[in-house]
Order: C-alpha cells, then structure tokens, then sequence
C-alpha cells in the first residue's frame, strides 16, 4: 500500500473518525482506523463511477442501433406468435 496525503474539511474529518469507531465496534477490531474507512469509501466510489460509465456506454450503443433493435424485437414477436 501506498501512503498519500489528503485535505477534508473538519465535518468530513469527523464523520470518518464515527465511522472508523463504530465499525471496529462492530466487527471487533481496534476503534479508529481512519485509512480502512477511506479505503472502502473510494473503493465503492470507483465501483460505482465504472458501473455508470458501463451503463452510459450501454445507453450511446442502445440509442445508437434502436431502430435496428426495434426491428428485430417485431421479428422474433411475430415469429412467437406464428402458430
């Protein structure tokens, strides 16, 4: 792991160091561990920035090619219907 430095404000600051208490609480461990905090709170940061980039990528392509998807749903309906 690296060590980085960070300016936050004093409410974010405050907020963490609750966080990091009642988390070691509740799972047992040393109260306090600011780093574990920040670490988790980025890594489902990242999760969800690469899922929202995912699903805007998903939505360019889908408008891209709608009126061909439009076309190939009437298709395979019609051929459900066919008796």
């Amino acid at each position: 792991m690296k060590t980085i430095a960070v300016s936050i404000d004093e409410a974010s600051l405050v907020a963490i160091d609750q966080l990091a208490r009642a988390t070691g609480r509740r799972r047992g461990a040393r109260p306090g561990n600011r780093s574990e905090v920040v670490r988790r709170a980025l890594q489902e940061f990242i999760a969800r920035e690469r899922r929202r980039e995912r699903e805007e990528k998903d939505r360019r392509v889908l408008a891209a090619h709608r009126e061909l998807i439009e076309r190939q749903a009437e298709v395979l309906v019609a051929e459900q219907a066919e008796p």
